[in-house]
């Protein structure tokens, strides 16, 4: 269903209060060939109406002929920010950027966050944000799991379907992602709902298998034959299974690069106005399926980069793959059954 203007700037309004957006401040929104015009427009209309200054910073995209899909999360690291130091200045300045570009996994991104501005990425369909609109009560569930991660030494894994993985944790930090960035230095994504961090480095061992209906991301699609994962020392040393298996391998092996198969971020989804069914009401060029990402119960996995997380890896090739009817296990204590998150919900 369409999205009236009034909603939709009634949507932005709500994340700007909670992302504490004050008079005067300034505001840059980051756009590319790709922005959804109602998104942009009515951000604008947002900022403004709240008292900050507004400015447009439009940059071409890049990445063309390396990518081998149009979805910006299909080649990571390089983006239009790099080198481009008038730019990232301008972004320094600002109080708050709206992402509507997609900046994500870059060392620009990295060092803008360091300078105190905060951003928010926003690329969804308008009435996927709409739906989405985060709320304090998010904040609160997201946190209160994030602390938990946070104390833990070891996350495990497993399924009926046969994962059986198990990750030491502790070196890198956890990440919070609630939908909106109310201190300075944040960066969110809206929408959003999950927490996660990164196992230690070349230490997650075991199996990973990815069922009939989970997904592959950004390649969008619903697996229609299991695909076996074989993990050592922190990499997918094997990838095993019928045509899903193959076309995944083939996608993987076009970057040439080893540290793309090694297990970057693992957490959960807590955000039950997500759908594990929307992103097949869609187009692939539509939405980076954030829904598929934050749904509520996920076991949500990713292969490639750990740079946003404090490591080293900055790969180019990043695969986000949330698993359903997973549990899951912090030292051996469940916070996921079977795809159901045991905190008691969002009230």
């Amino acid at each position: 269903m369409a999205v009236s203007d009034y909603q939709l700037l009634e949507a932005w309004k709500q994340v700007l209060t909670l992302s504490k957006l004050e008079k005067g401040q300034m505001v840059t929104i980051l756009t590319s060939s790709a922005t959804h015009p109602q998104n942009l427009a009515m951000a604008t209309l947002a900022v403004q109406s709240m008292g900050a200054v507004v400015n447009r910073l439009d940059l071409p995209p890049v990445n063309a002929d390396k990518a081998l899909s149009r979805d910006p999360l299909a080649y990571l690291g390089t983006t239009p920010l790099t080198g481009n130091l008038p730019a990232i200045a301008c972004l320094k300045e600002s109080d708050l950027v709206l992402d509507l570009m997609t900046l994500l996994f870059s060392p620009e991104q990295i060092d803008i966050l360091k300078s105190g501005t905060k951003i928010l990425l926003a690329v969804e369909p308008p009435e996927v944000l709409v739906r989405t609109v985060p709320t304090e009560a998010d904040r609160t569930r997201v946190t209160a799991a994030s602390a938990r991660l946070a104390k833990a030494k070891e996350m495990t894994v497993v399924s009926e379907a046969g994962t059986d993985l198990r990750c030491p944790i502790g070196e890198f930090p956890v990440t919070s992602e609630y939908g909106f960035v109310d201190e300075p230095g944040r960066w969110d994504h809206w929408p959003s709902g999950f927490c996660f961090t990164f196992p230690n480095e070349g230490a997650a061992s075991g199996r990973i298998v990815i069922d009939k209906g989970d997904i592959l991301l950004p390649q969008k699609m619903y697996v229609s034959s299991a695909i076996e994962i074989t993990v050592e020392n922190g990499f997918a040393t094997k990838i095993e299974g019928g045509i899903d298996a193959e076309m995944l391998n083939e996608y993987m092996q076009s970057f040439n690069d080893p540290e793309g198969y090694a297990i970057s971020h693992i957490g959960w989804g807590l955000q039950p106005r997500c759908s594990w069914t929307t992103m097949g009401l869609y187009d692939k060029e539509q939405t980076i399926a954030m829904d598929a990402r934050a749904f509520e119960g996920n076991f949500l996995f990713s292969l490639g980069p750990n740079n946003e997380g404090g490591g080293d890896r900055t790969t180019a090739c990043h695969i986000d793959i949330p698993l359903r009817n997973c549990t899951v296990m912090l030292d051996g204590e469940e916070v996921v059954r079977k795809g159901k998150v045991l905190d008691g919900g969002v009230k």
